[in-house]
């Protein structure tokens, strides 16, 4: 069988979590990396053993060596480094959040489409067998009323931050910062199981280096409303729930879906609300949880497609836009928003 020849852009500790990932899918070949020094390279080469290695992403992706690119740069890189490789006749995958803004977004999947070349999100979660599960019983809450998500983690970075050293996790002009970070996680199952909400309202804290530290989402929807909460200076062990005039669907952690628990409604009881016996819906995961993106990006390949069925462009293109009007709302702007007149 053919394998899919990947270049790697990136040496940080994603890039190795998503190559153990990957390697569990036998058709996917690491051939090379791209690094700014020829010393990482080198270094990251040796670690993984992958045979080429670039110091120059211009020509990676003009290698007939290479397929395919995954490509976990800085966020503000994302859509340069995409397009360049698209342009060559590469599929690319590349890192969540997929651009630093919509336009870039929009970008993106015009040199997709142009070059006839698959781009997709690397957003794992929506990948999983369990948020397939997910999305499969959704039908069984009936009528939904109510999306809740969290995912709030105290960064090591932010001890750094508060001493006065801004690392690269909050700093504006790598359009980073909790929402693009972590808060991402909260906000794209939404958009793959509900779409575009009708109106957004969003508060939060803005740090000093200019990026949002956490934030409070709330989205409405016809008949539905959903409230995102995401934080890197605070910690919260709160599961997501989808409420339904029918029944509830518990996840135990959104970024990460393994637990999922179904919850019919039940009529009062003596005029007494009764908790329903819980229902397994989680799915066994016997891979790695990044091997699944690997094997969606794959298949869309090998079929024919320029994007995924799941993590669709669409879908990434609607995420970037939310986000860019939470980012709006919370005053956060990136040199990637002023340079394009955004707002």
């Amino acid at each position: 069988m053919k394998k899919l020849r990947f270049g790697v852009v990136g040496t940080n500790f994603i890039t190795d979590w998503v190559i153990a990932g990957a390697r569990e899918d036998e058709r996917f070949e690491l051939t090379a990396v791209c690094s700014r020094t020829r010393e990482r390279g080198e270094e990251f080469a040796a670690k993984h053993g992958i045979p080429h290695v670039f110091t120059s992403l211009d020509a990676m992706a003009a290698s007939d060596e290479v397929d395919a690119v995954y490509i976990a740069t800085p966020n503000s890189t994302h859509a340069d480094n995409s397009i360049l490789c698209m342009n060559r006749g590469k599929h690319v995958l590349c890192e969540k959040p997929m651009a630093a803004n919509a336009r870039e977004a929009r970008r993106m999947i015009e040199a997709s489409r142009r070059n006839g070349v698959a781009l997709m999100e690397a957003v794992k979660s929506t990948l999983s067998p369990s948020f397939g599960a997910v999305a499969e019983n959704l039908h069984r809450i009936g009528t939904p009323r109510r999306y809740f998500a969290s995912f709030c983690q105290y960064s090591s970075r932010y001890d750094k931050f508060k001493e006065g050293v801004i690392l690269n996790a909050f700093r504006p002009e790598l359009a980073n910062g909790a929402m693009m970070d972590i808060g991402v996680y909260t906000l794209y199952p939404l958009v793959v199981l509900f779409g575009r909400p009708r109106s957004i309202s969003a508060q939060g804290v803005v740090l000093s280096s200019g990026v949002d530290g956490q934030g409070a989402v709330n989205l409405q929807y016809d008949g539905m409303n959903a409230t995102l909460l995401y934080s890197k200076i605070a910690n919260s062990h709160l599961p997501a729930e989808i409420e339904g005039e029918e029944g509830n669907i518990m996840i135990d952690r959104i970024q990460t879906p393994v637990e999922v628990r179904f919850y019919p409604r039940q009529a009062p009881a003596s005029g007494h609300e009764r908790r329903a016996e819980a229902e397994r819906l989680d799915r066994e995961q016997p891979h790695d949880e990044y091997y699944y993106e690997i094997k969606e990006f794959i298949d869309t390949v090998r079929d024919g497609r320029i994007e995924s069925r799941i993590n669709s462009h669409d879908r990434s293109l609607a995420t970037a836009e939310i986000i860019d009007e939470v980012r709006r709302q919370l005053g956060v702007r990136y040199p990637a928003d002023e340079a394009r007149d955004l707002w």
